[in-house]
């Protein structure tokens, strides 16, 4: 199979433009021409993770954290990060992460720590705008049905649970062509009015190139009539974070024994319990006390999630329990998560997931 095939059906999933600013999520290693034959999944790559792919016979690695975040001007094995890369292209191992992008999704990470906790009913915490856009176009009304199904066919007027959304508005519009002109409707230099439909479609920002080839190969017009908006509406499936209910209120403690064993934590750190059951839970895979204040205004009773710093867990100021499970905790099933969809999609590829634990901190008990 072609690299560039898995990596299709990836960024179908999470595509790239869900990433943060400051991530690196993509192909990092490798050319999406390649022949892969085995992929090795994990949380983290290191040099034993190419090791271990190397072993395996594997030519392909999928983290979830890219081994790469800021830009390399060396590659002489001074560090870690140099000596992976120099590895895997020595092996001829392609390297791929899914970060970010894949934290945005509503069937990413934080999905499956609500899956893990019980969480029923998650949506997305913080949802994200500037995702979207809407196609404005101009057609005559016998060709309006053909050129919507296109539209939609493309990716457009998808919003949220619902397809083949659309808004449609009737009028008279005026053109006139010059001696060069084809016109499809009226004569060159005459001045026509056309009884048209204005066709309205808001589609996400990734397909953009596919709607307007949907547009310009279906519209019949020698001149297409077309405008897009950007919006800042948010896409309320794509965001940070996600919030749901448990399907019993727990007394906090109680709460505490299902995350650690859930979880599979060997510590947690969180403020003080509260008088008030936790029924309402927010979670975030990673680093998520940026979402505080977002998890207390959903009226979550605890927020799941990491890497809190000391005075941040003043902030919660007895309106939330945070529970900080650690970095490594919080996401470790996601590479479970990526072997399930990539088996789903293709079946008779080899996907295997990593024997080592990658956590670079241990505790001392």
């Amino acid at each position: 199979m072609k690299l560039k095939n898995l990596i299709e059906s990836l960024e179908q999933w999470a595509p790239l433009n869900y990433q943060e600013d400051y991530d690196n999520s993509g192909l990092i290693v490798g050319s999406p021409d390649d022949e892969i034959h085995a992929a090795l999944v994990s949380l983290d790559c290191t040099e034993k993770i190419v090791d271990e792919a190397i072993e395996k016979n594997c030519n392909l690695i999928i983290s979830h954290h890219p081994i790469v975040f800021k830009g390399l001007k060396k590659l002489n094995g001074k560090n870690y990060v140099e000596r992976v890369v120099m590895k895997a292209i020595k092996n001829n191992i392609a390297l791929y992460a899914a970060h970010t992008n894949l934290d945005s999704v509503s069937n990413g990470v934080n999905a499956k720590i609500c899956e893990r906790l019980g969480v029923e009913n998650a949506k997305i915490l913080v949802p994200k705008s500037g995702l979207l856009k809407k196609l404005v176009t101009f057609c005559e009304h016998k060709d309006a049905e053909q050129l919507r199904n296109a539209l939609f066919a493309a990716g457009g007027g998808n919003i949220s649970h619902y397809s083949d959304c659309s808004f449609n508005l009737e009028g008279v519009g005026t053109f006139k062509g010059d001696e060069q002109s084809n016109p499809t409707l009226g004569t060159a230099g005459v001045r026509e009015y056309a009884h048209e439909t204005r066709i309205e479609v808001i589609f996400k920002v990734q397909d953009e190139r596919r709607l307007l080839s949907a547009l310009f190969e279906n519209h019949p017009y020698e001149e297409v009539a077309y405008d897009i908006y950007a919006l800042d509406n948010q896409l309320q499936n794509v965001g940070s974070g996600m919030v749901g209910d448990l399907p019993e209120e727990m007394d906090g403690a109680e709460f505490l024994r299902l995350v650690k064993t859930q979880m599979d934590a060997r510590v947690l750190r969180h403020t003080g319990l509260l008088p008030q059951k936790i029924r309402r839970v927010a979670v975030c895979g990673g680093s998520g006390s940026f979402l505080l204040k977002n998890a207390i205004a959903a009226g979550a009773d605890a927020f799941v999630t990491a890497d809190f710093k000391y005075h941040e867990f003043f902030d919660a100021e007895d309106k939330i329990v945070i529970v900080d499970i650690g970095h490594f905790e919080s996401e470790q099933f996601t590479s479970n998560l990526l072997i399930d969809n990539i088996q789903e999609k293709f079946p008779n590829f080899a996907i295997r997931l990593t024997e080592h634990n990658t956590n670079p901190i241990n505790y001392f008990i």
